[in-house]
């Protein structure tokens, strides 16, 4: 098979796989290594290389979700609070193998759409790579992101633009 061919069948491949479907079986390092590198190669103006990630796994993925799940608490107004989606929170997290943090750091040098769009083609080739080792994942984008900038230390050009979740299929 060429290599358009092969492109083209990832790509129609391509789907988001939520959390609930994942095995308990470890990503090997290396495919998690390659997925991370191929998202480094995403087009980018100027050279920013506007995207950053942050790794969970293990106990720093244990206390990710924790952590999500107090601030839902927190922020939620008793009367909206639903314990299904609170339980969603902390599953999701410790279902997924990793959980990768999605970063956008605002150069100031080009337009923060641009920023936004190289960070976003990054995550594509994370997408893409995924499929091609049959690894599951999804990106979500829930507010409560938001609270979370002392934990991910989130500075002042920065934005988090969601979470990353994969795992074995």
């Amino acid at each position: 098979m060429n290599k358009a061919t092969i492109l083209k069948e990832i790509i129609q491949e391509r789907r988001s796989i939520f959390p609930k479907d994942y095995t308990d079986a470890e990503i090997p390092q290396e495919v998690l290594e390659e997925i991370l590198h191929a998202a480094t190669l995403a087009p980018n103006h100027k050279r920013t290389k506007p995207w950053r990630f942050k790794i969970f796994k293990g106990e720093e993925k244990a206390k990710l979700a924790s952590e999500m799940q107090a601030i839902y608490k927190a922020t939620q107004p008793e009367q909206l609070f639903l314990e299904k989606k609170y339980n969603d929170i902390g599953f999701k997290i410790n279902k997924a193998d990793v959980v990768v943090s999605i970063i956008v750091n605002f150069s100031g040098m080009v337009p923060e759409w641009e920023e936004i769009a190289a960070t976003s083609m990054a995550v594509q080739n994370m997408y893409l790579t995924c499929t091609a080792n049959n690894i599951g994942c999804y990106w979500s984008s829930p507010k409560i992101v938001d609270h979370l900038k002392d934990s991910l230390t989130i500075e002042e050009n920065q934005k988090c633009l969601g979470l990353f979740y994969m795992g074995k299929v």
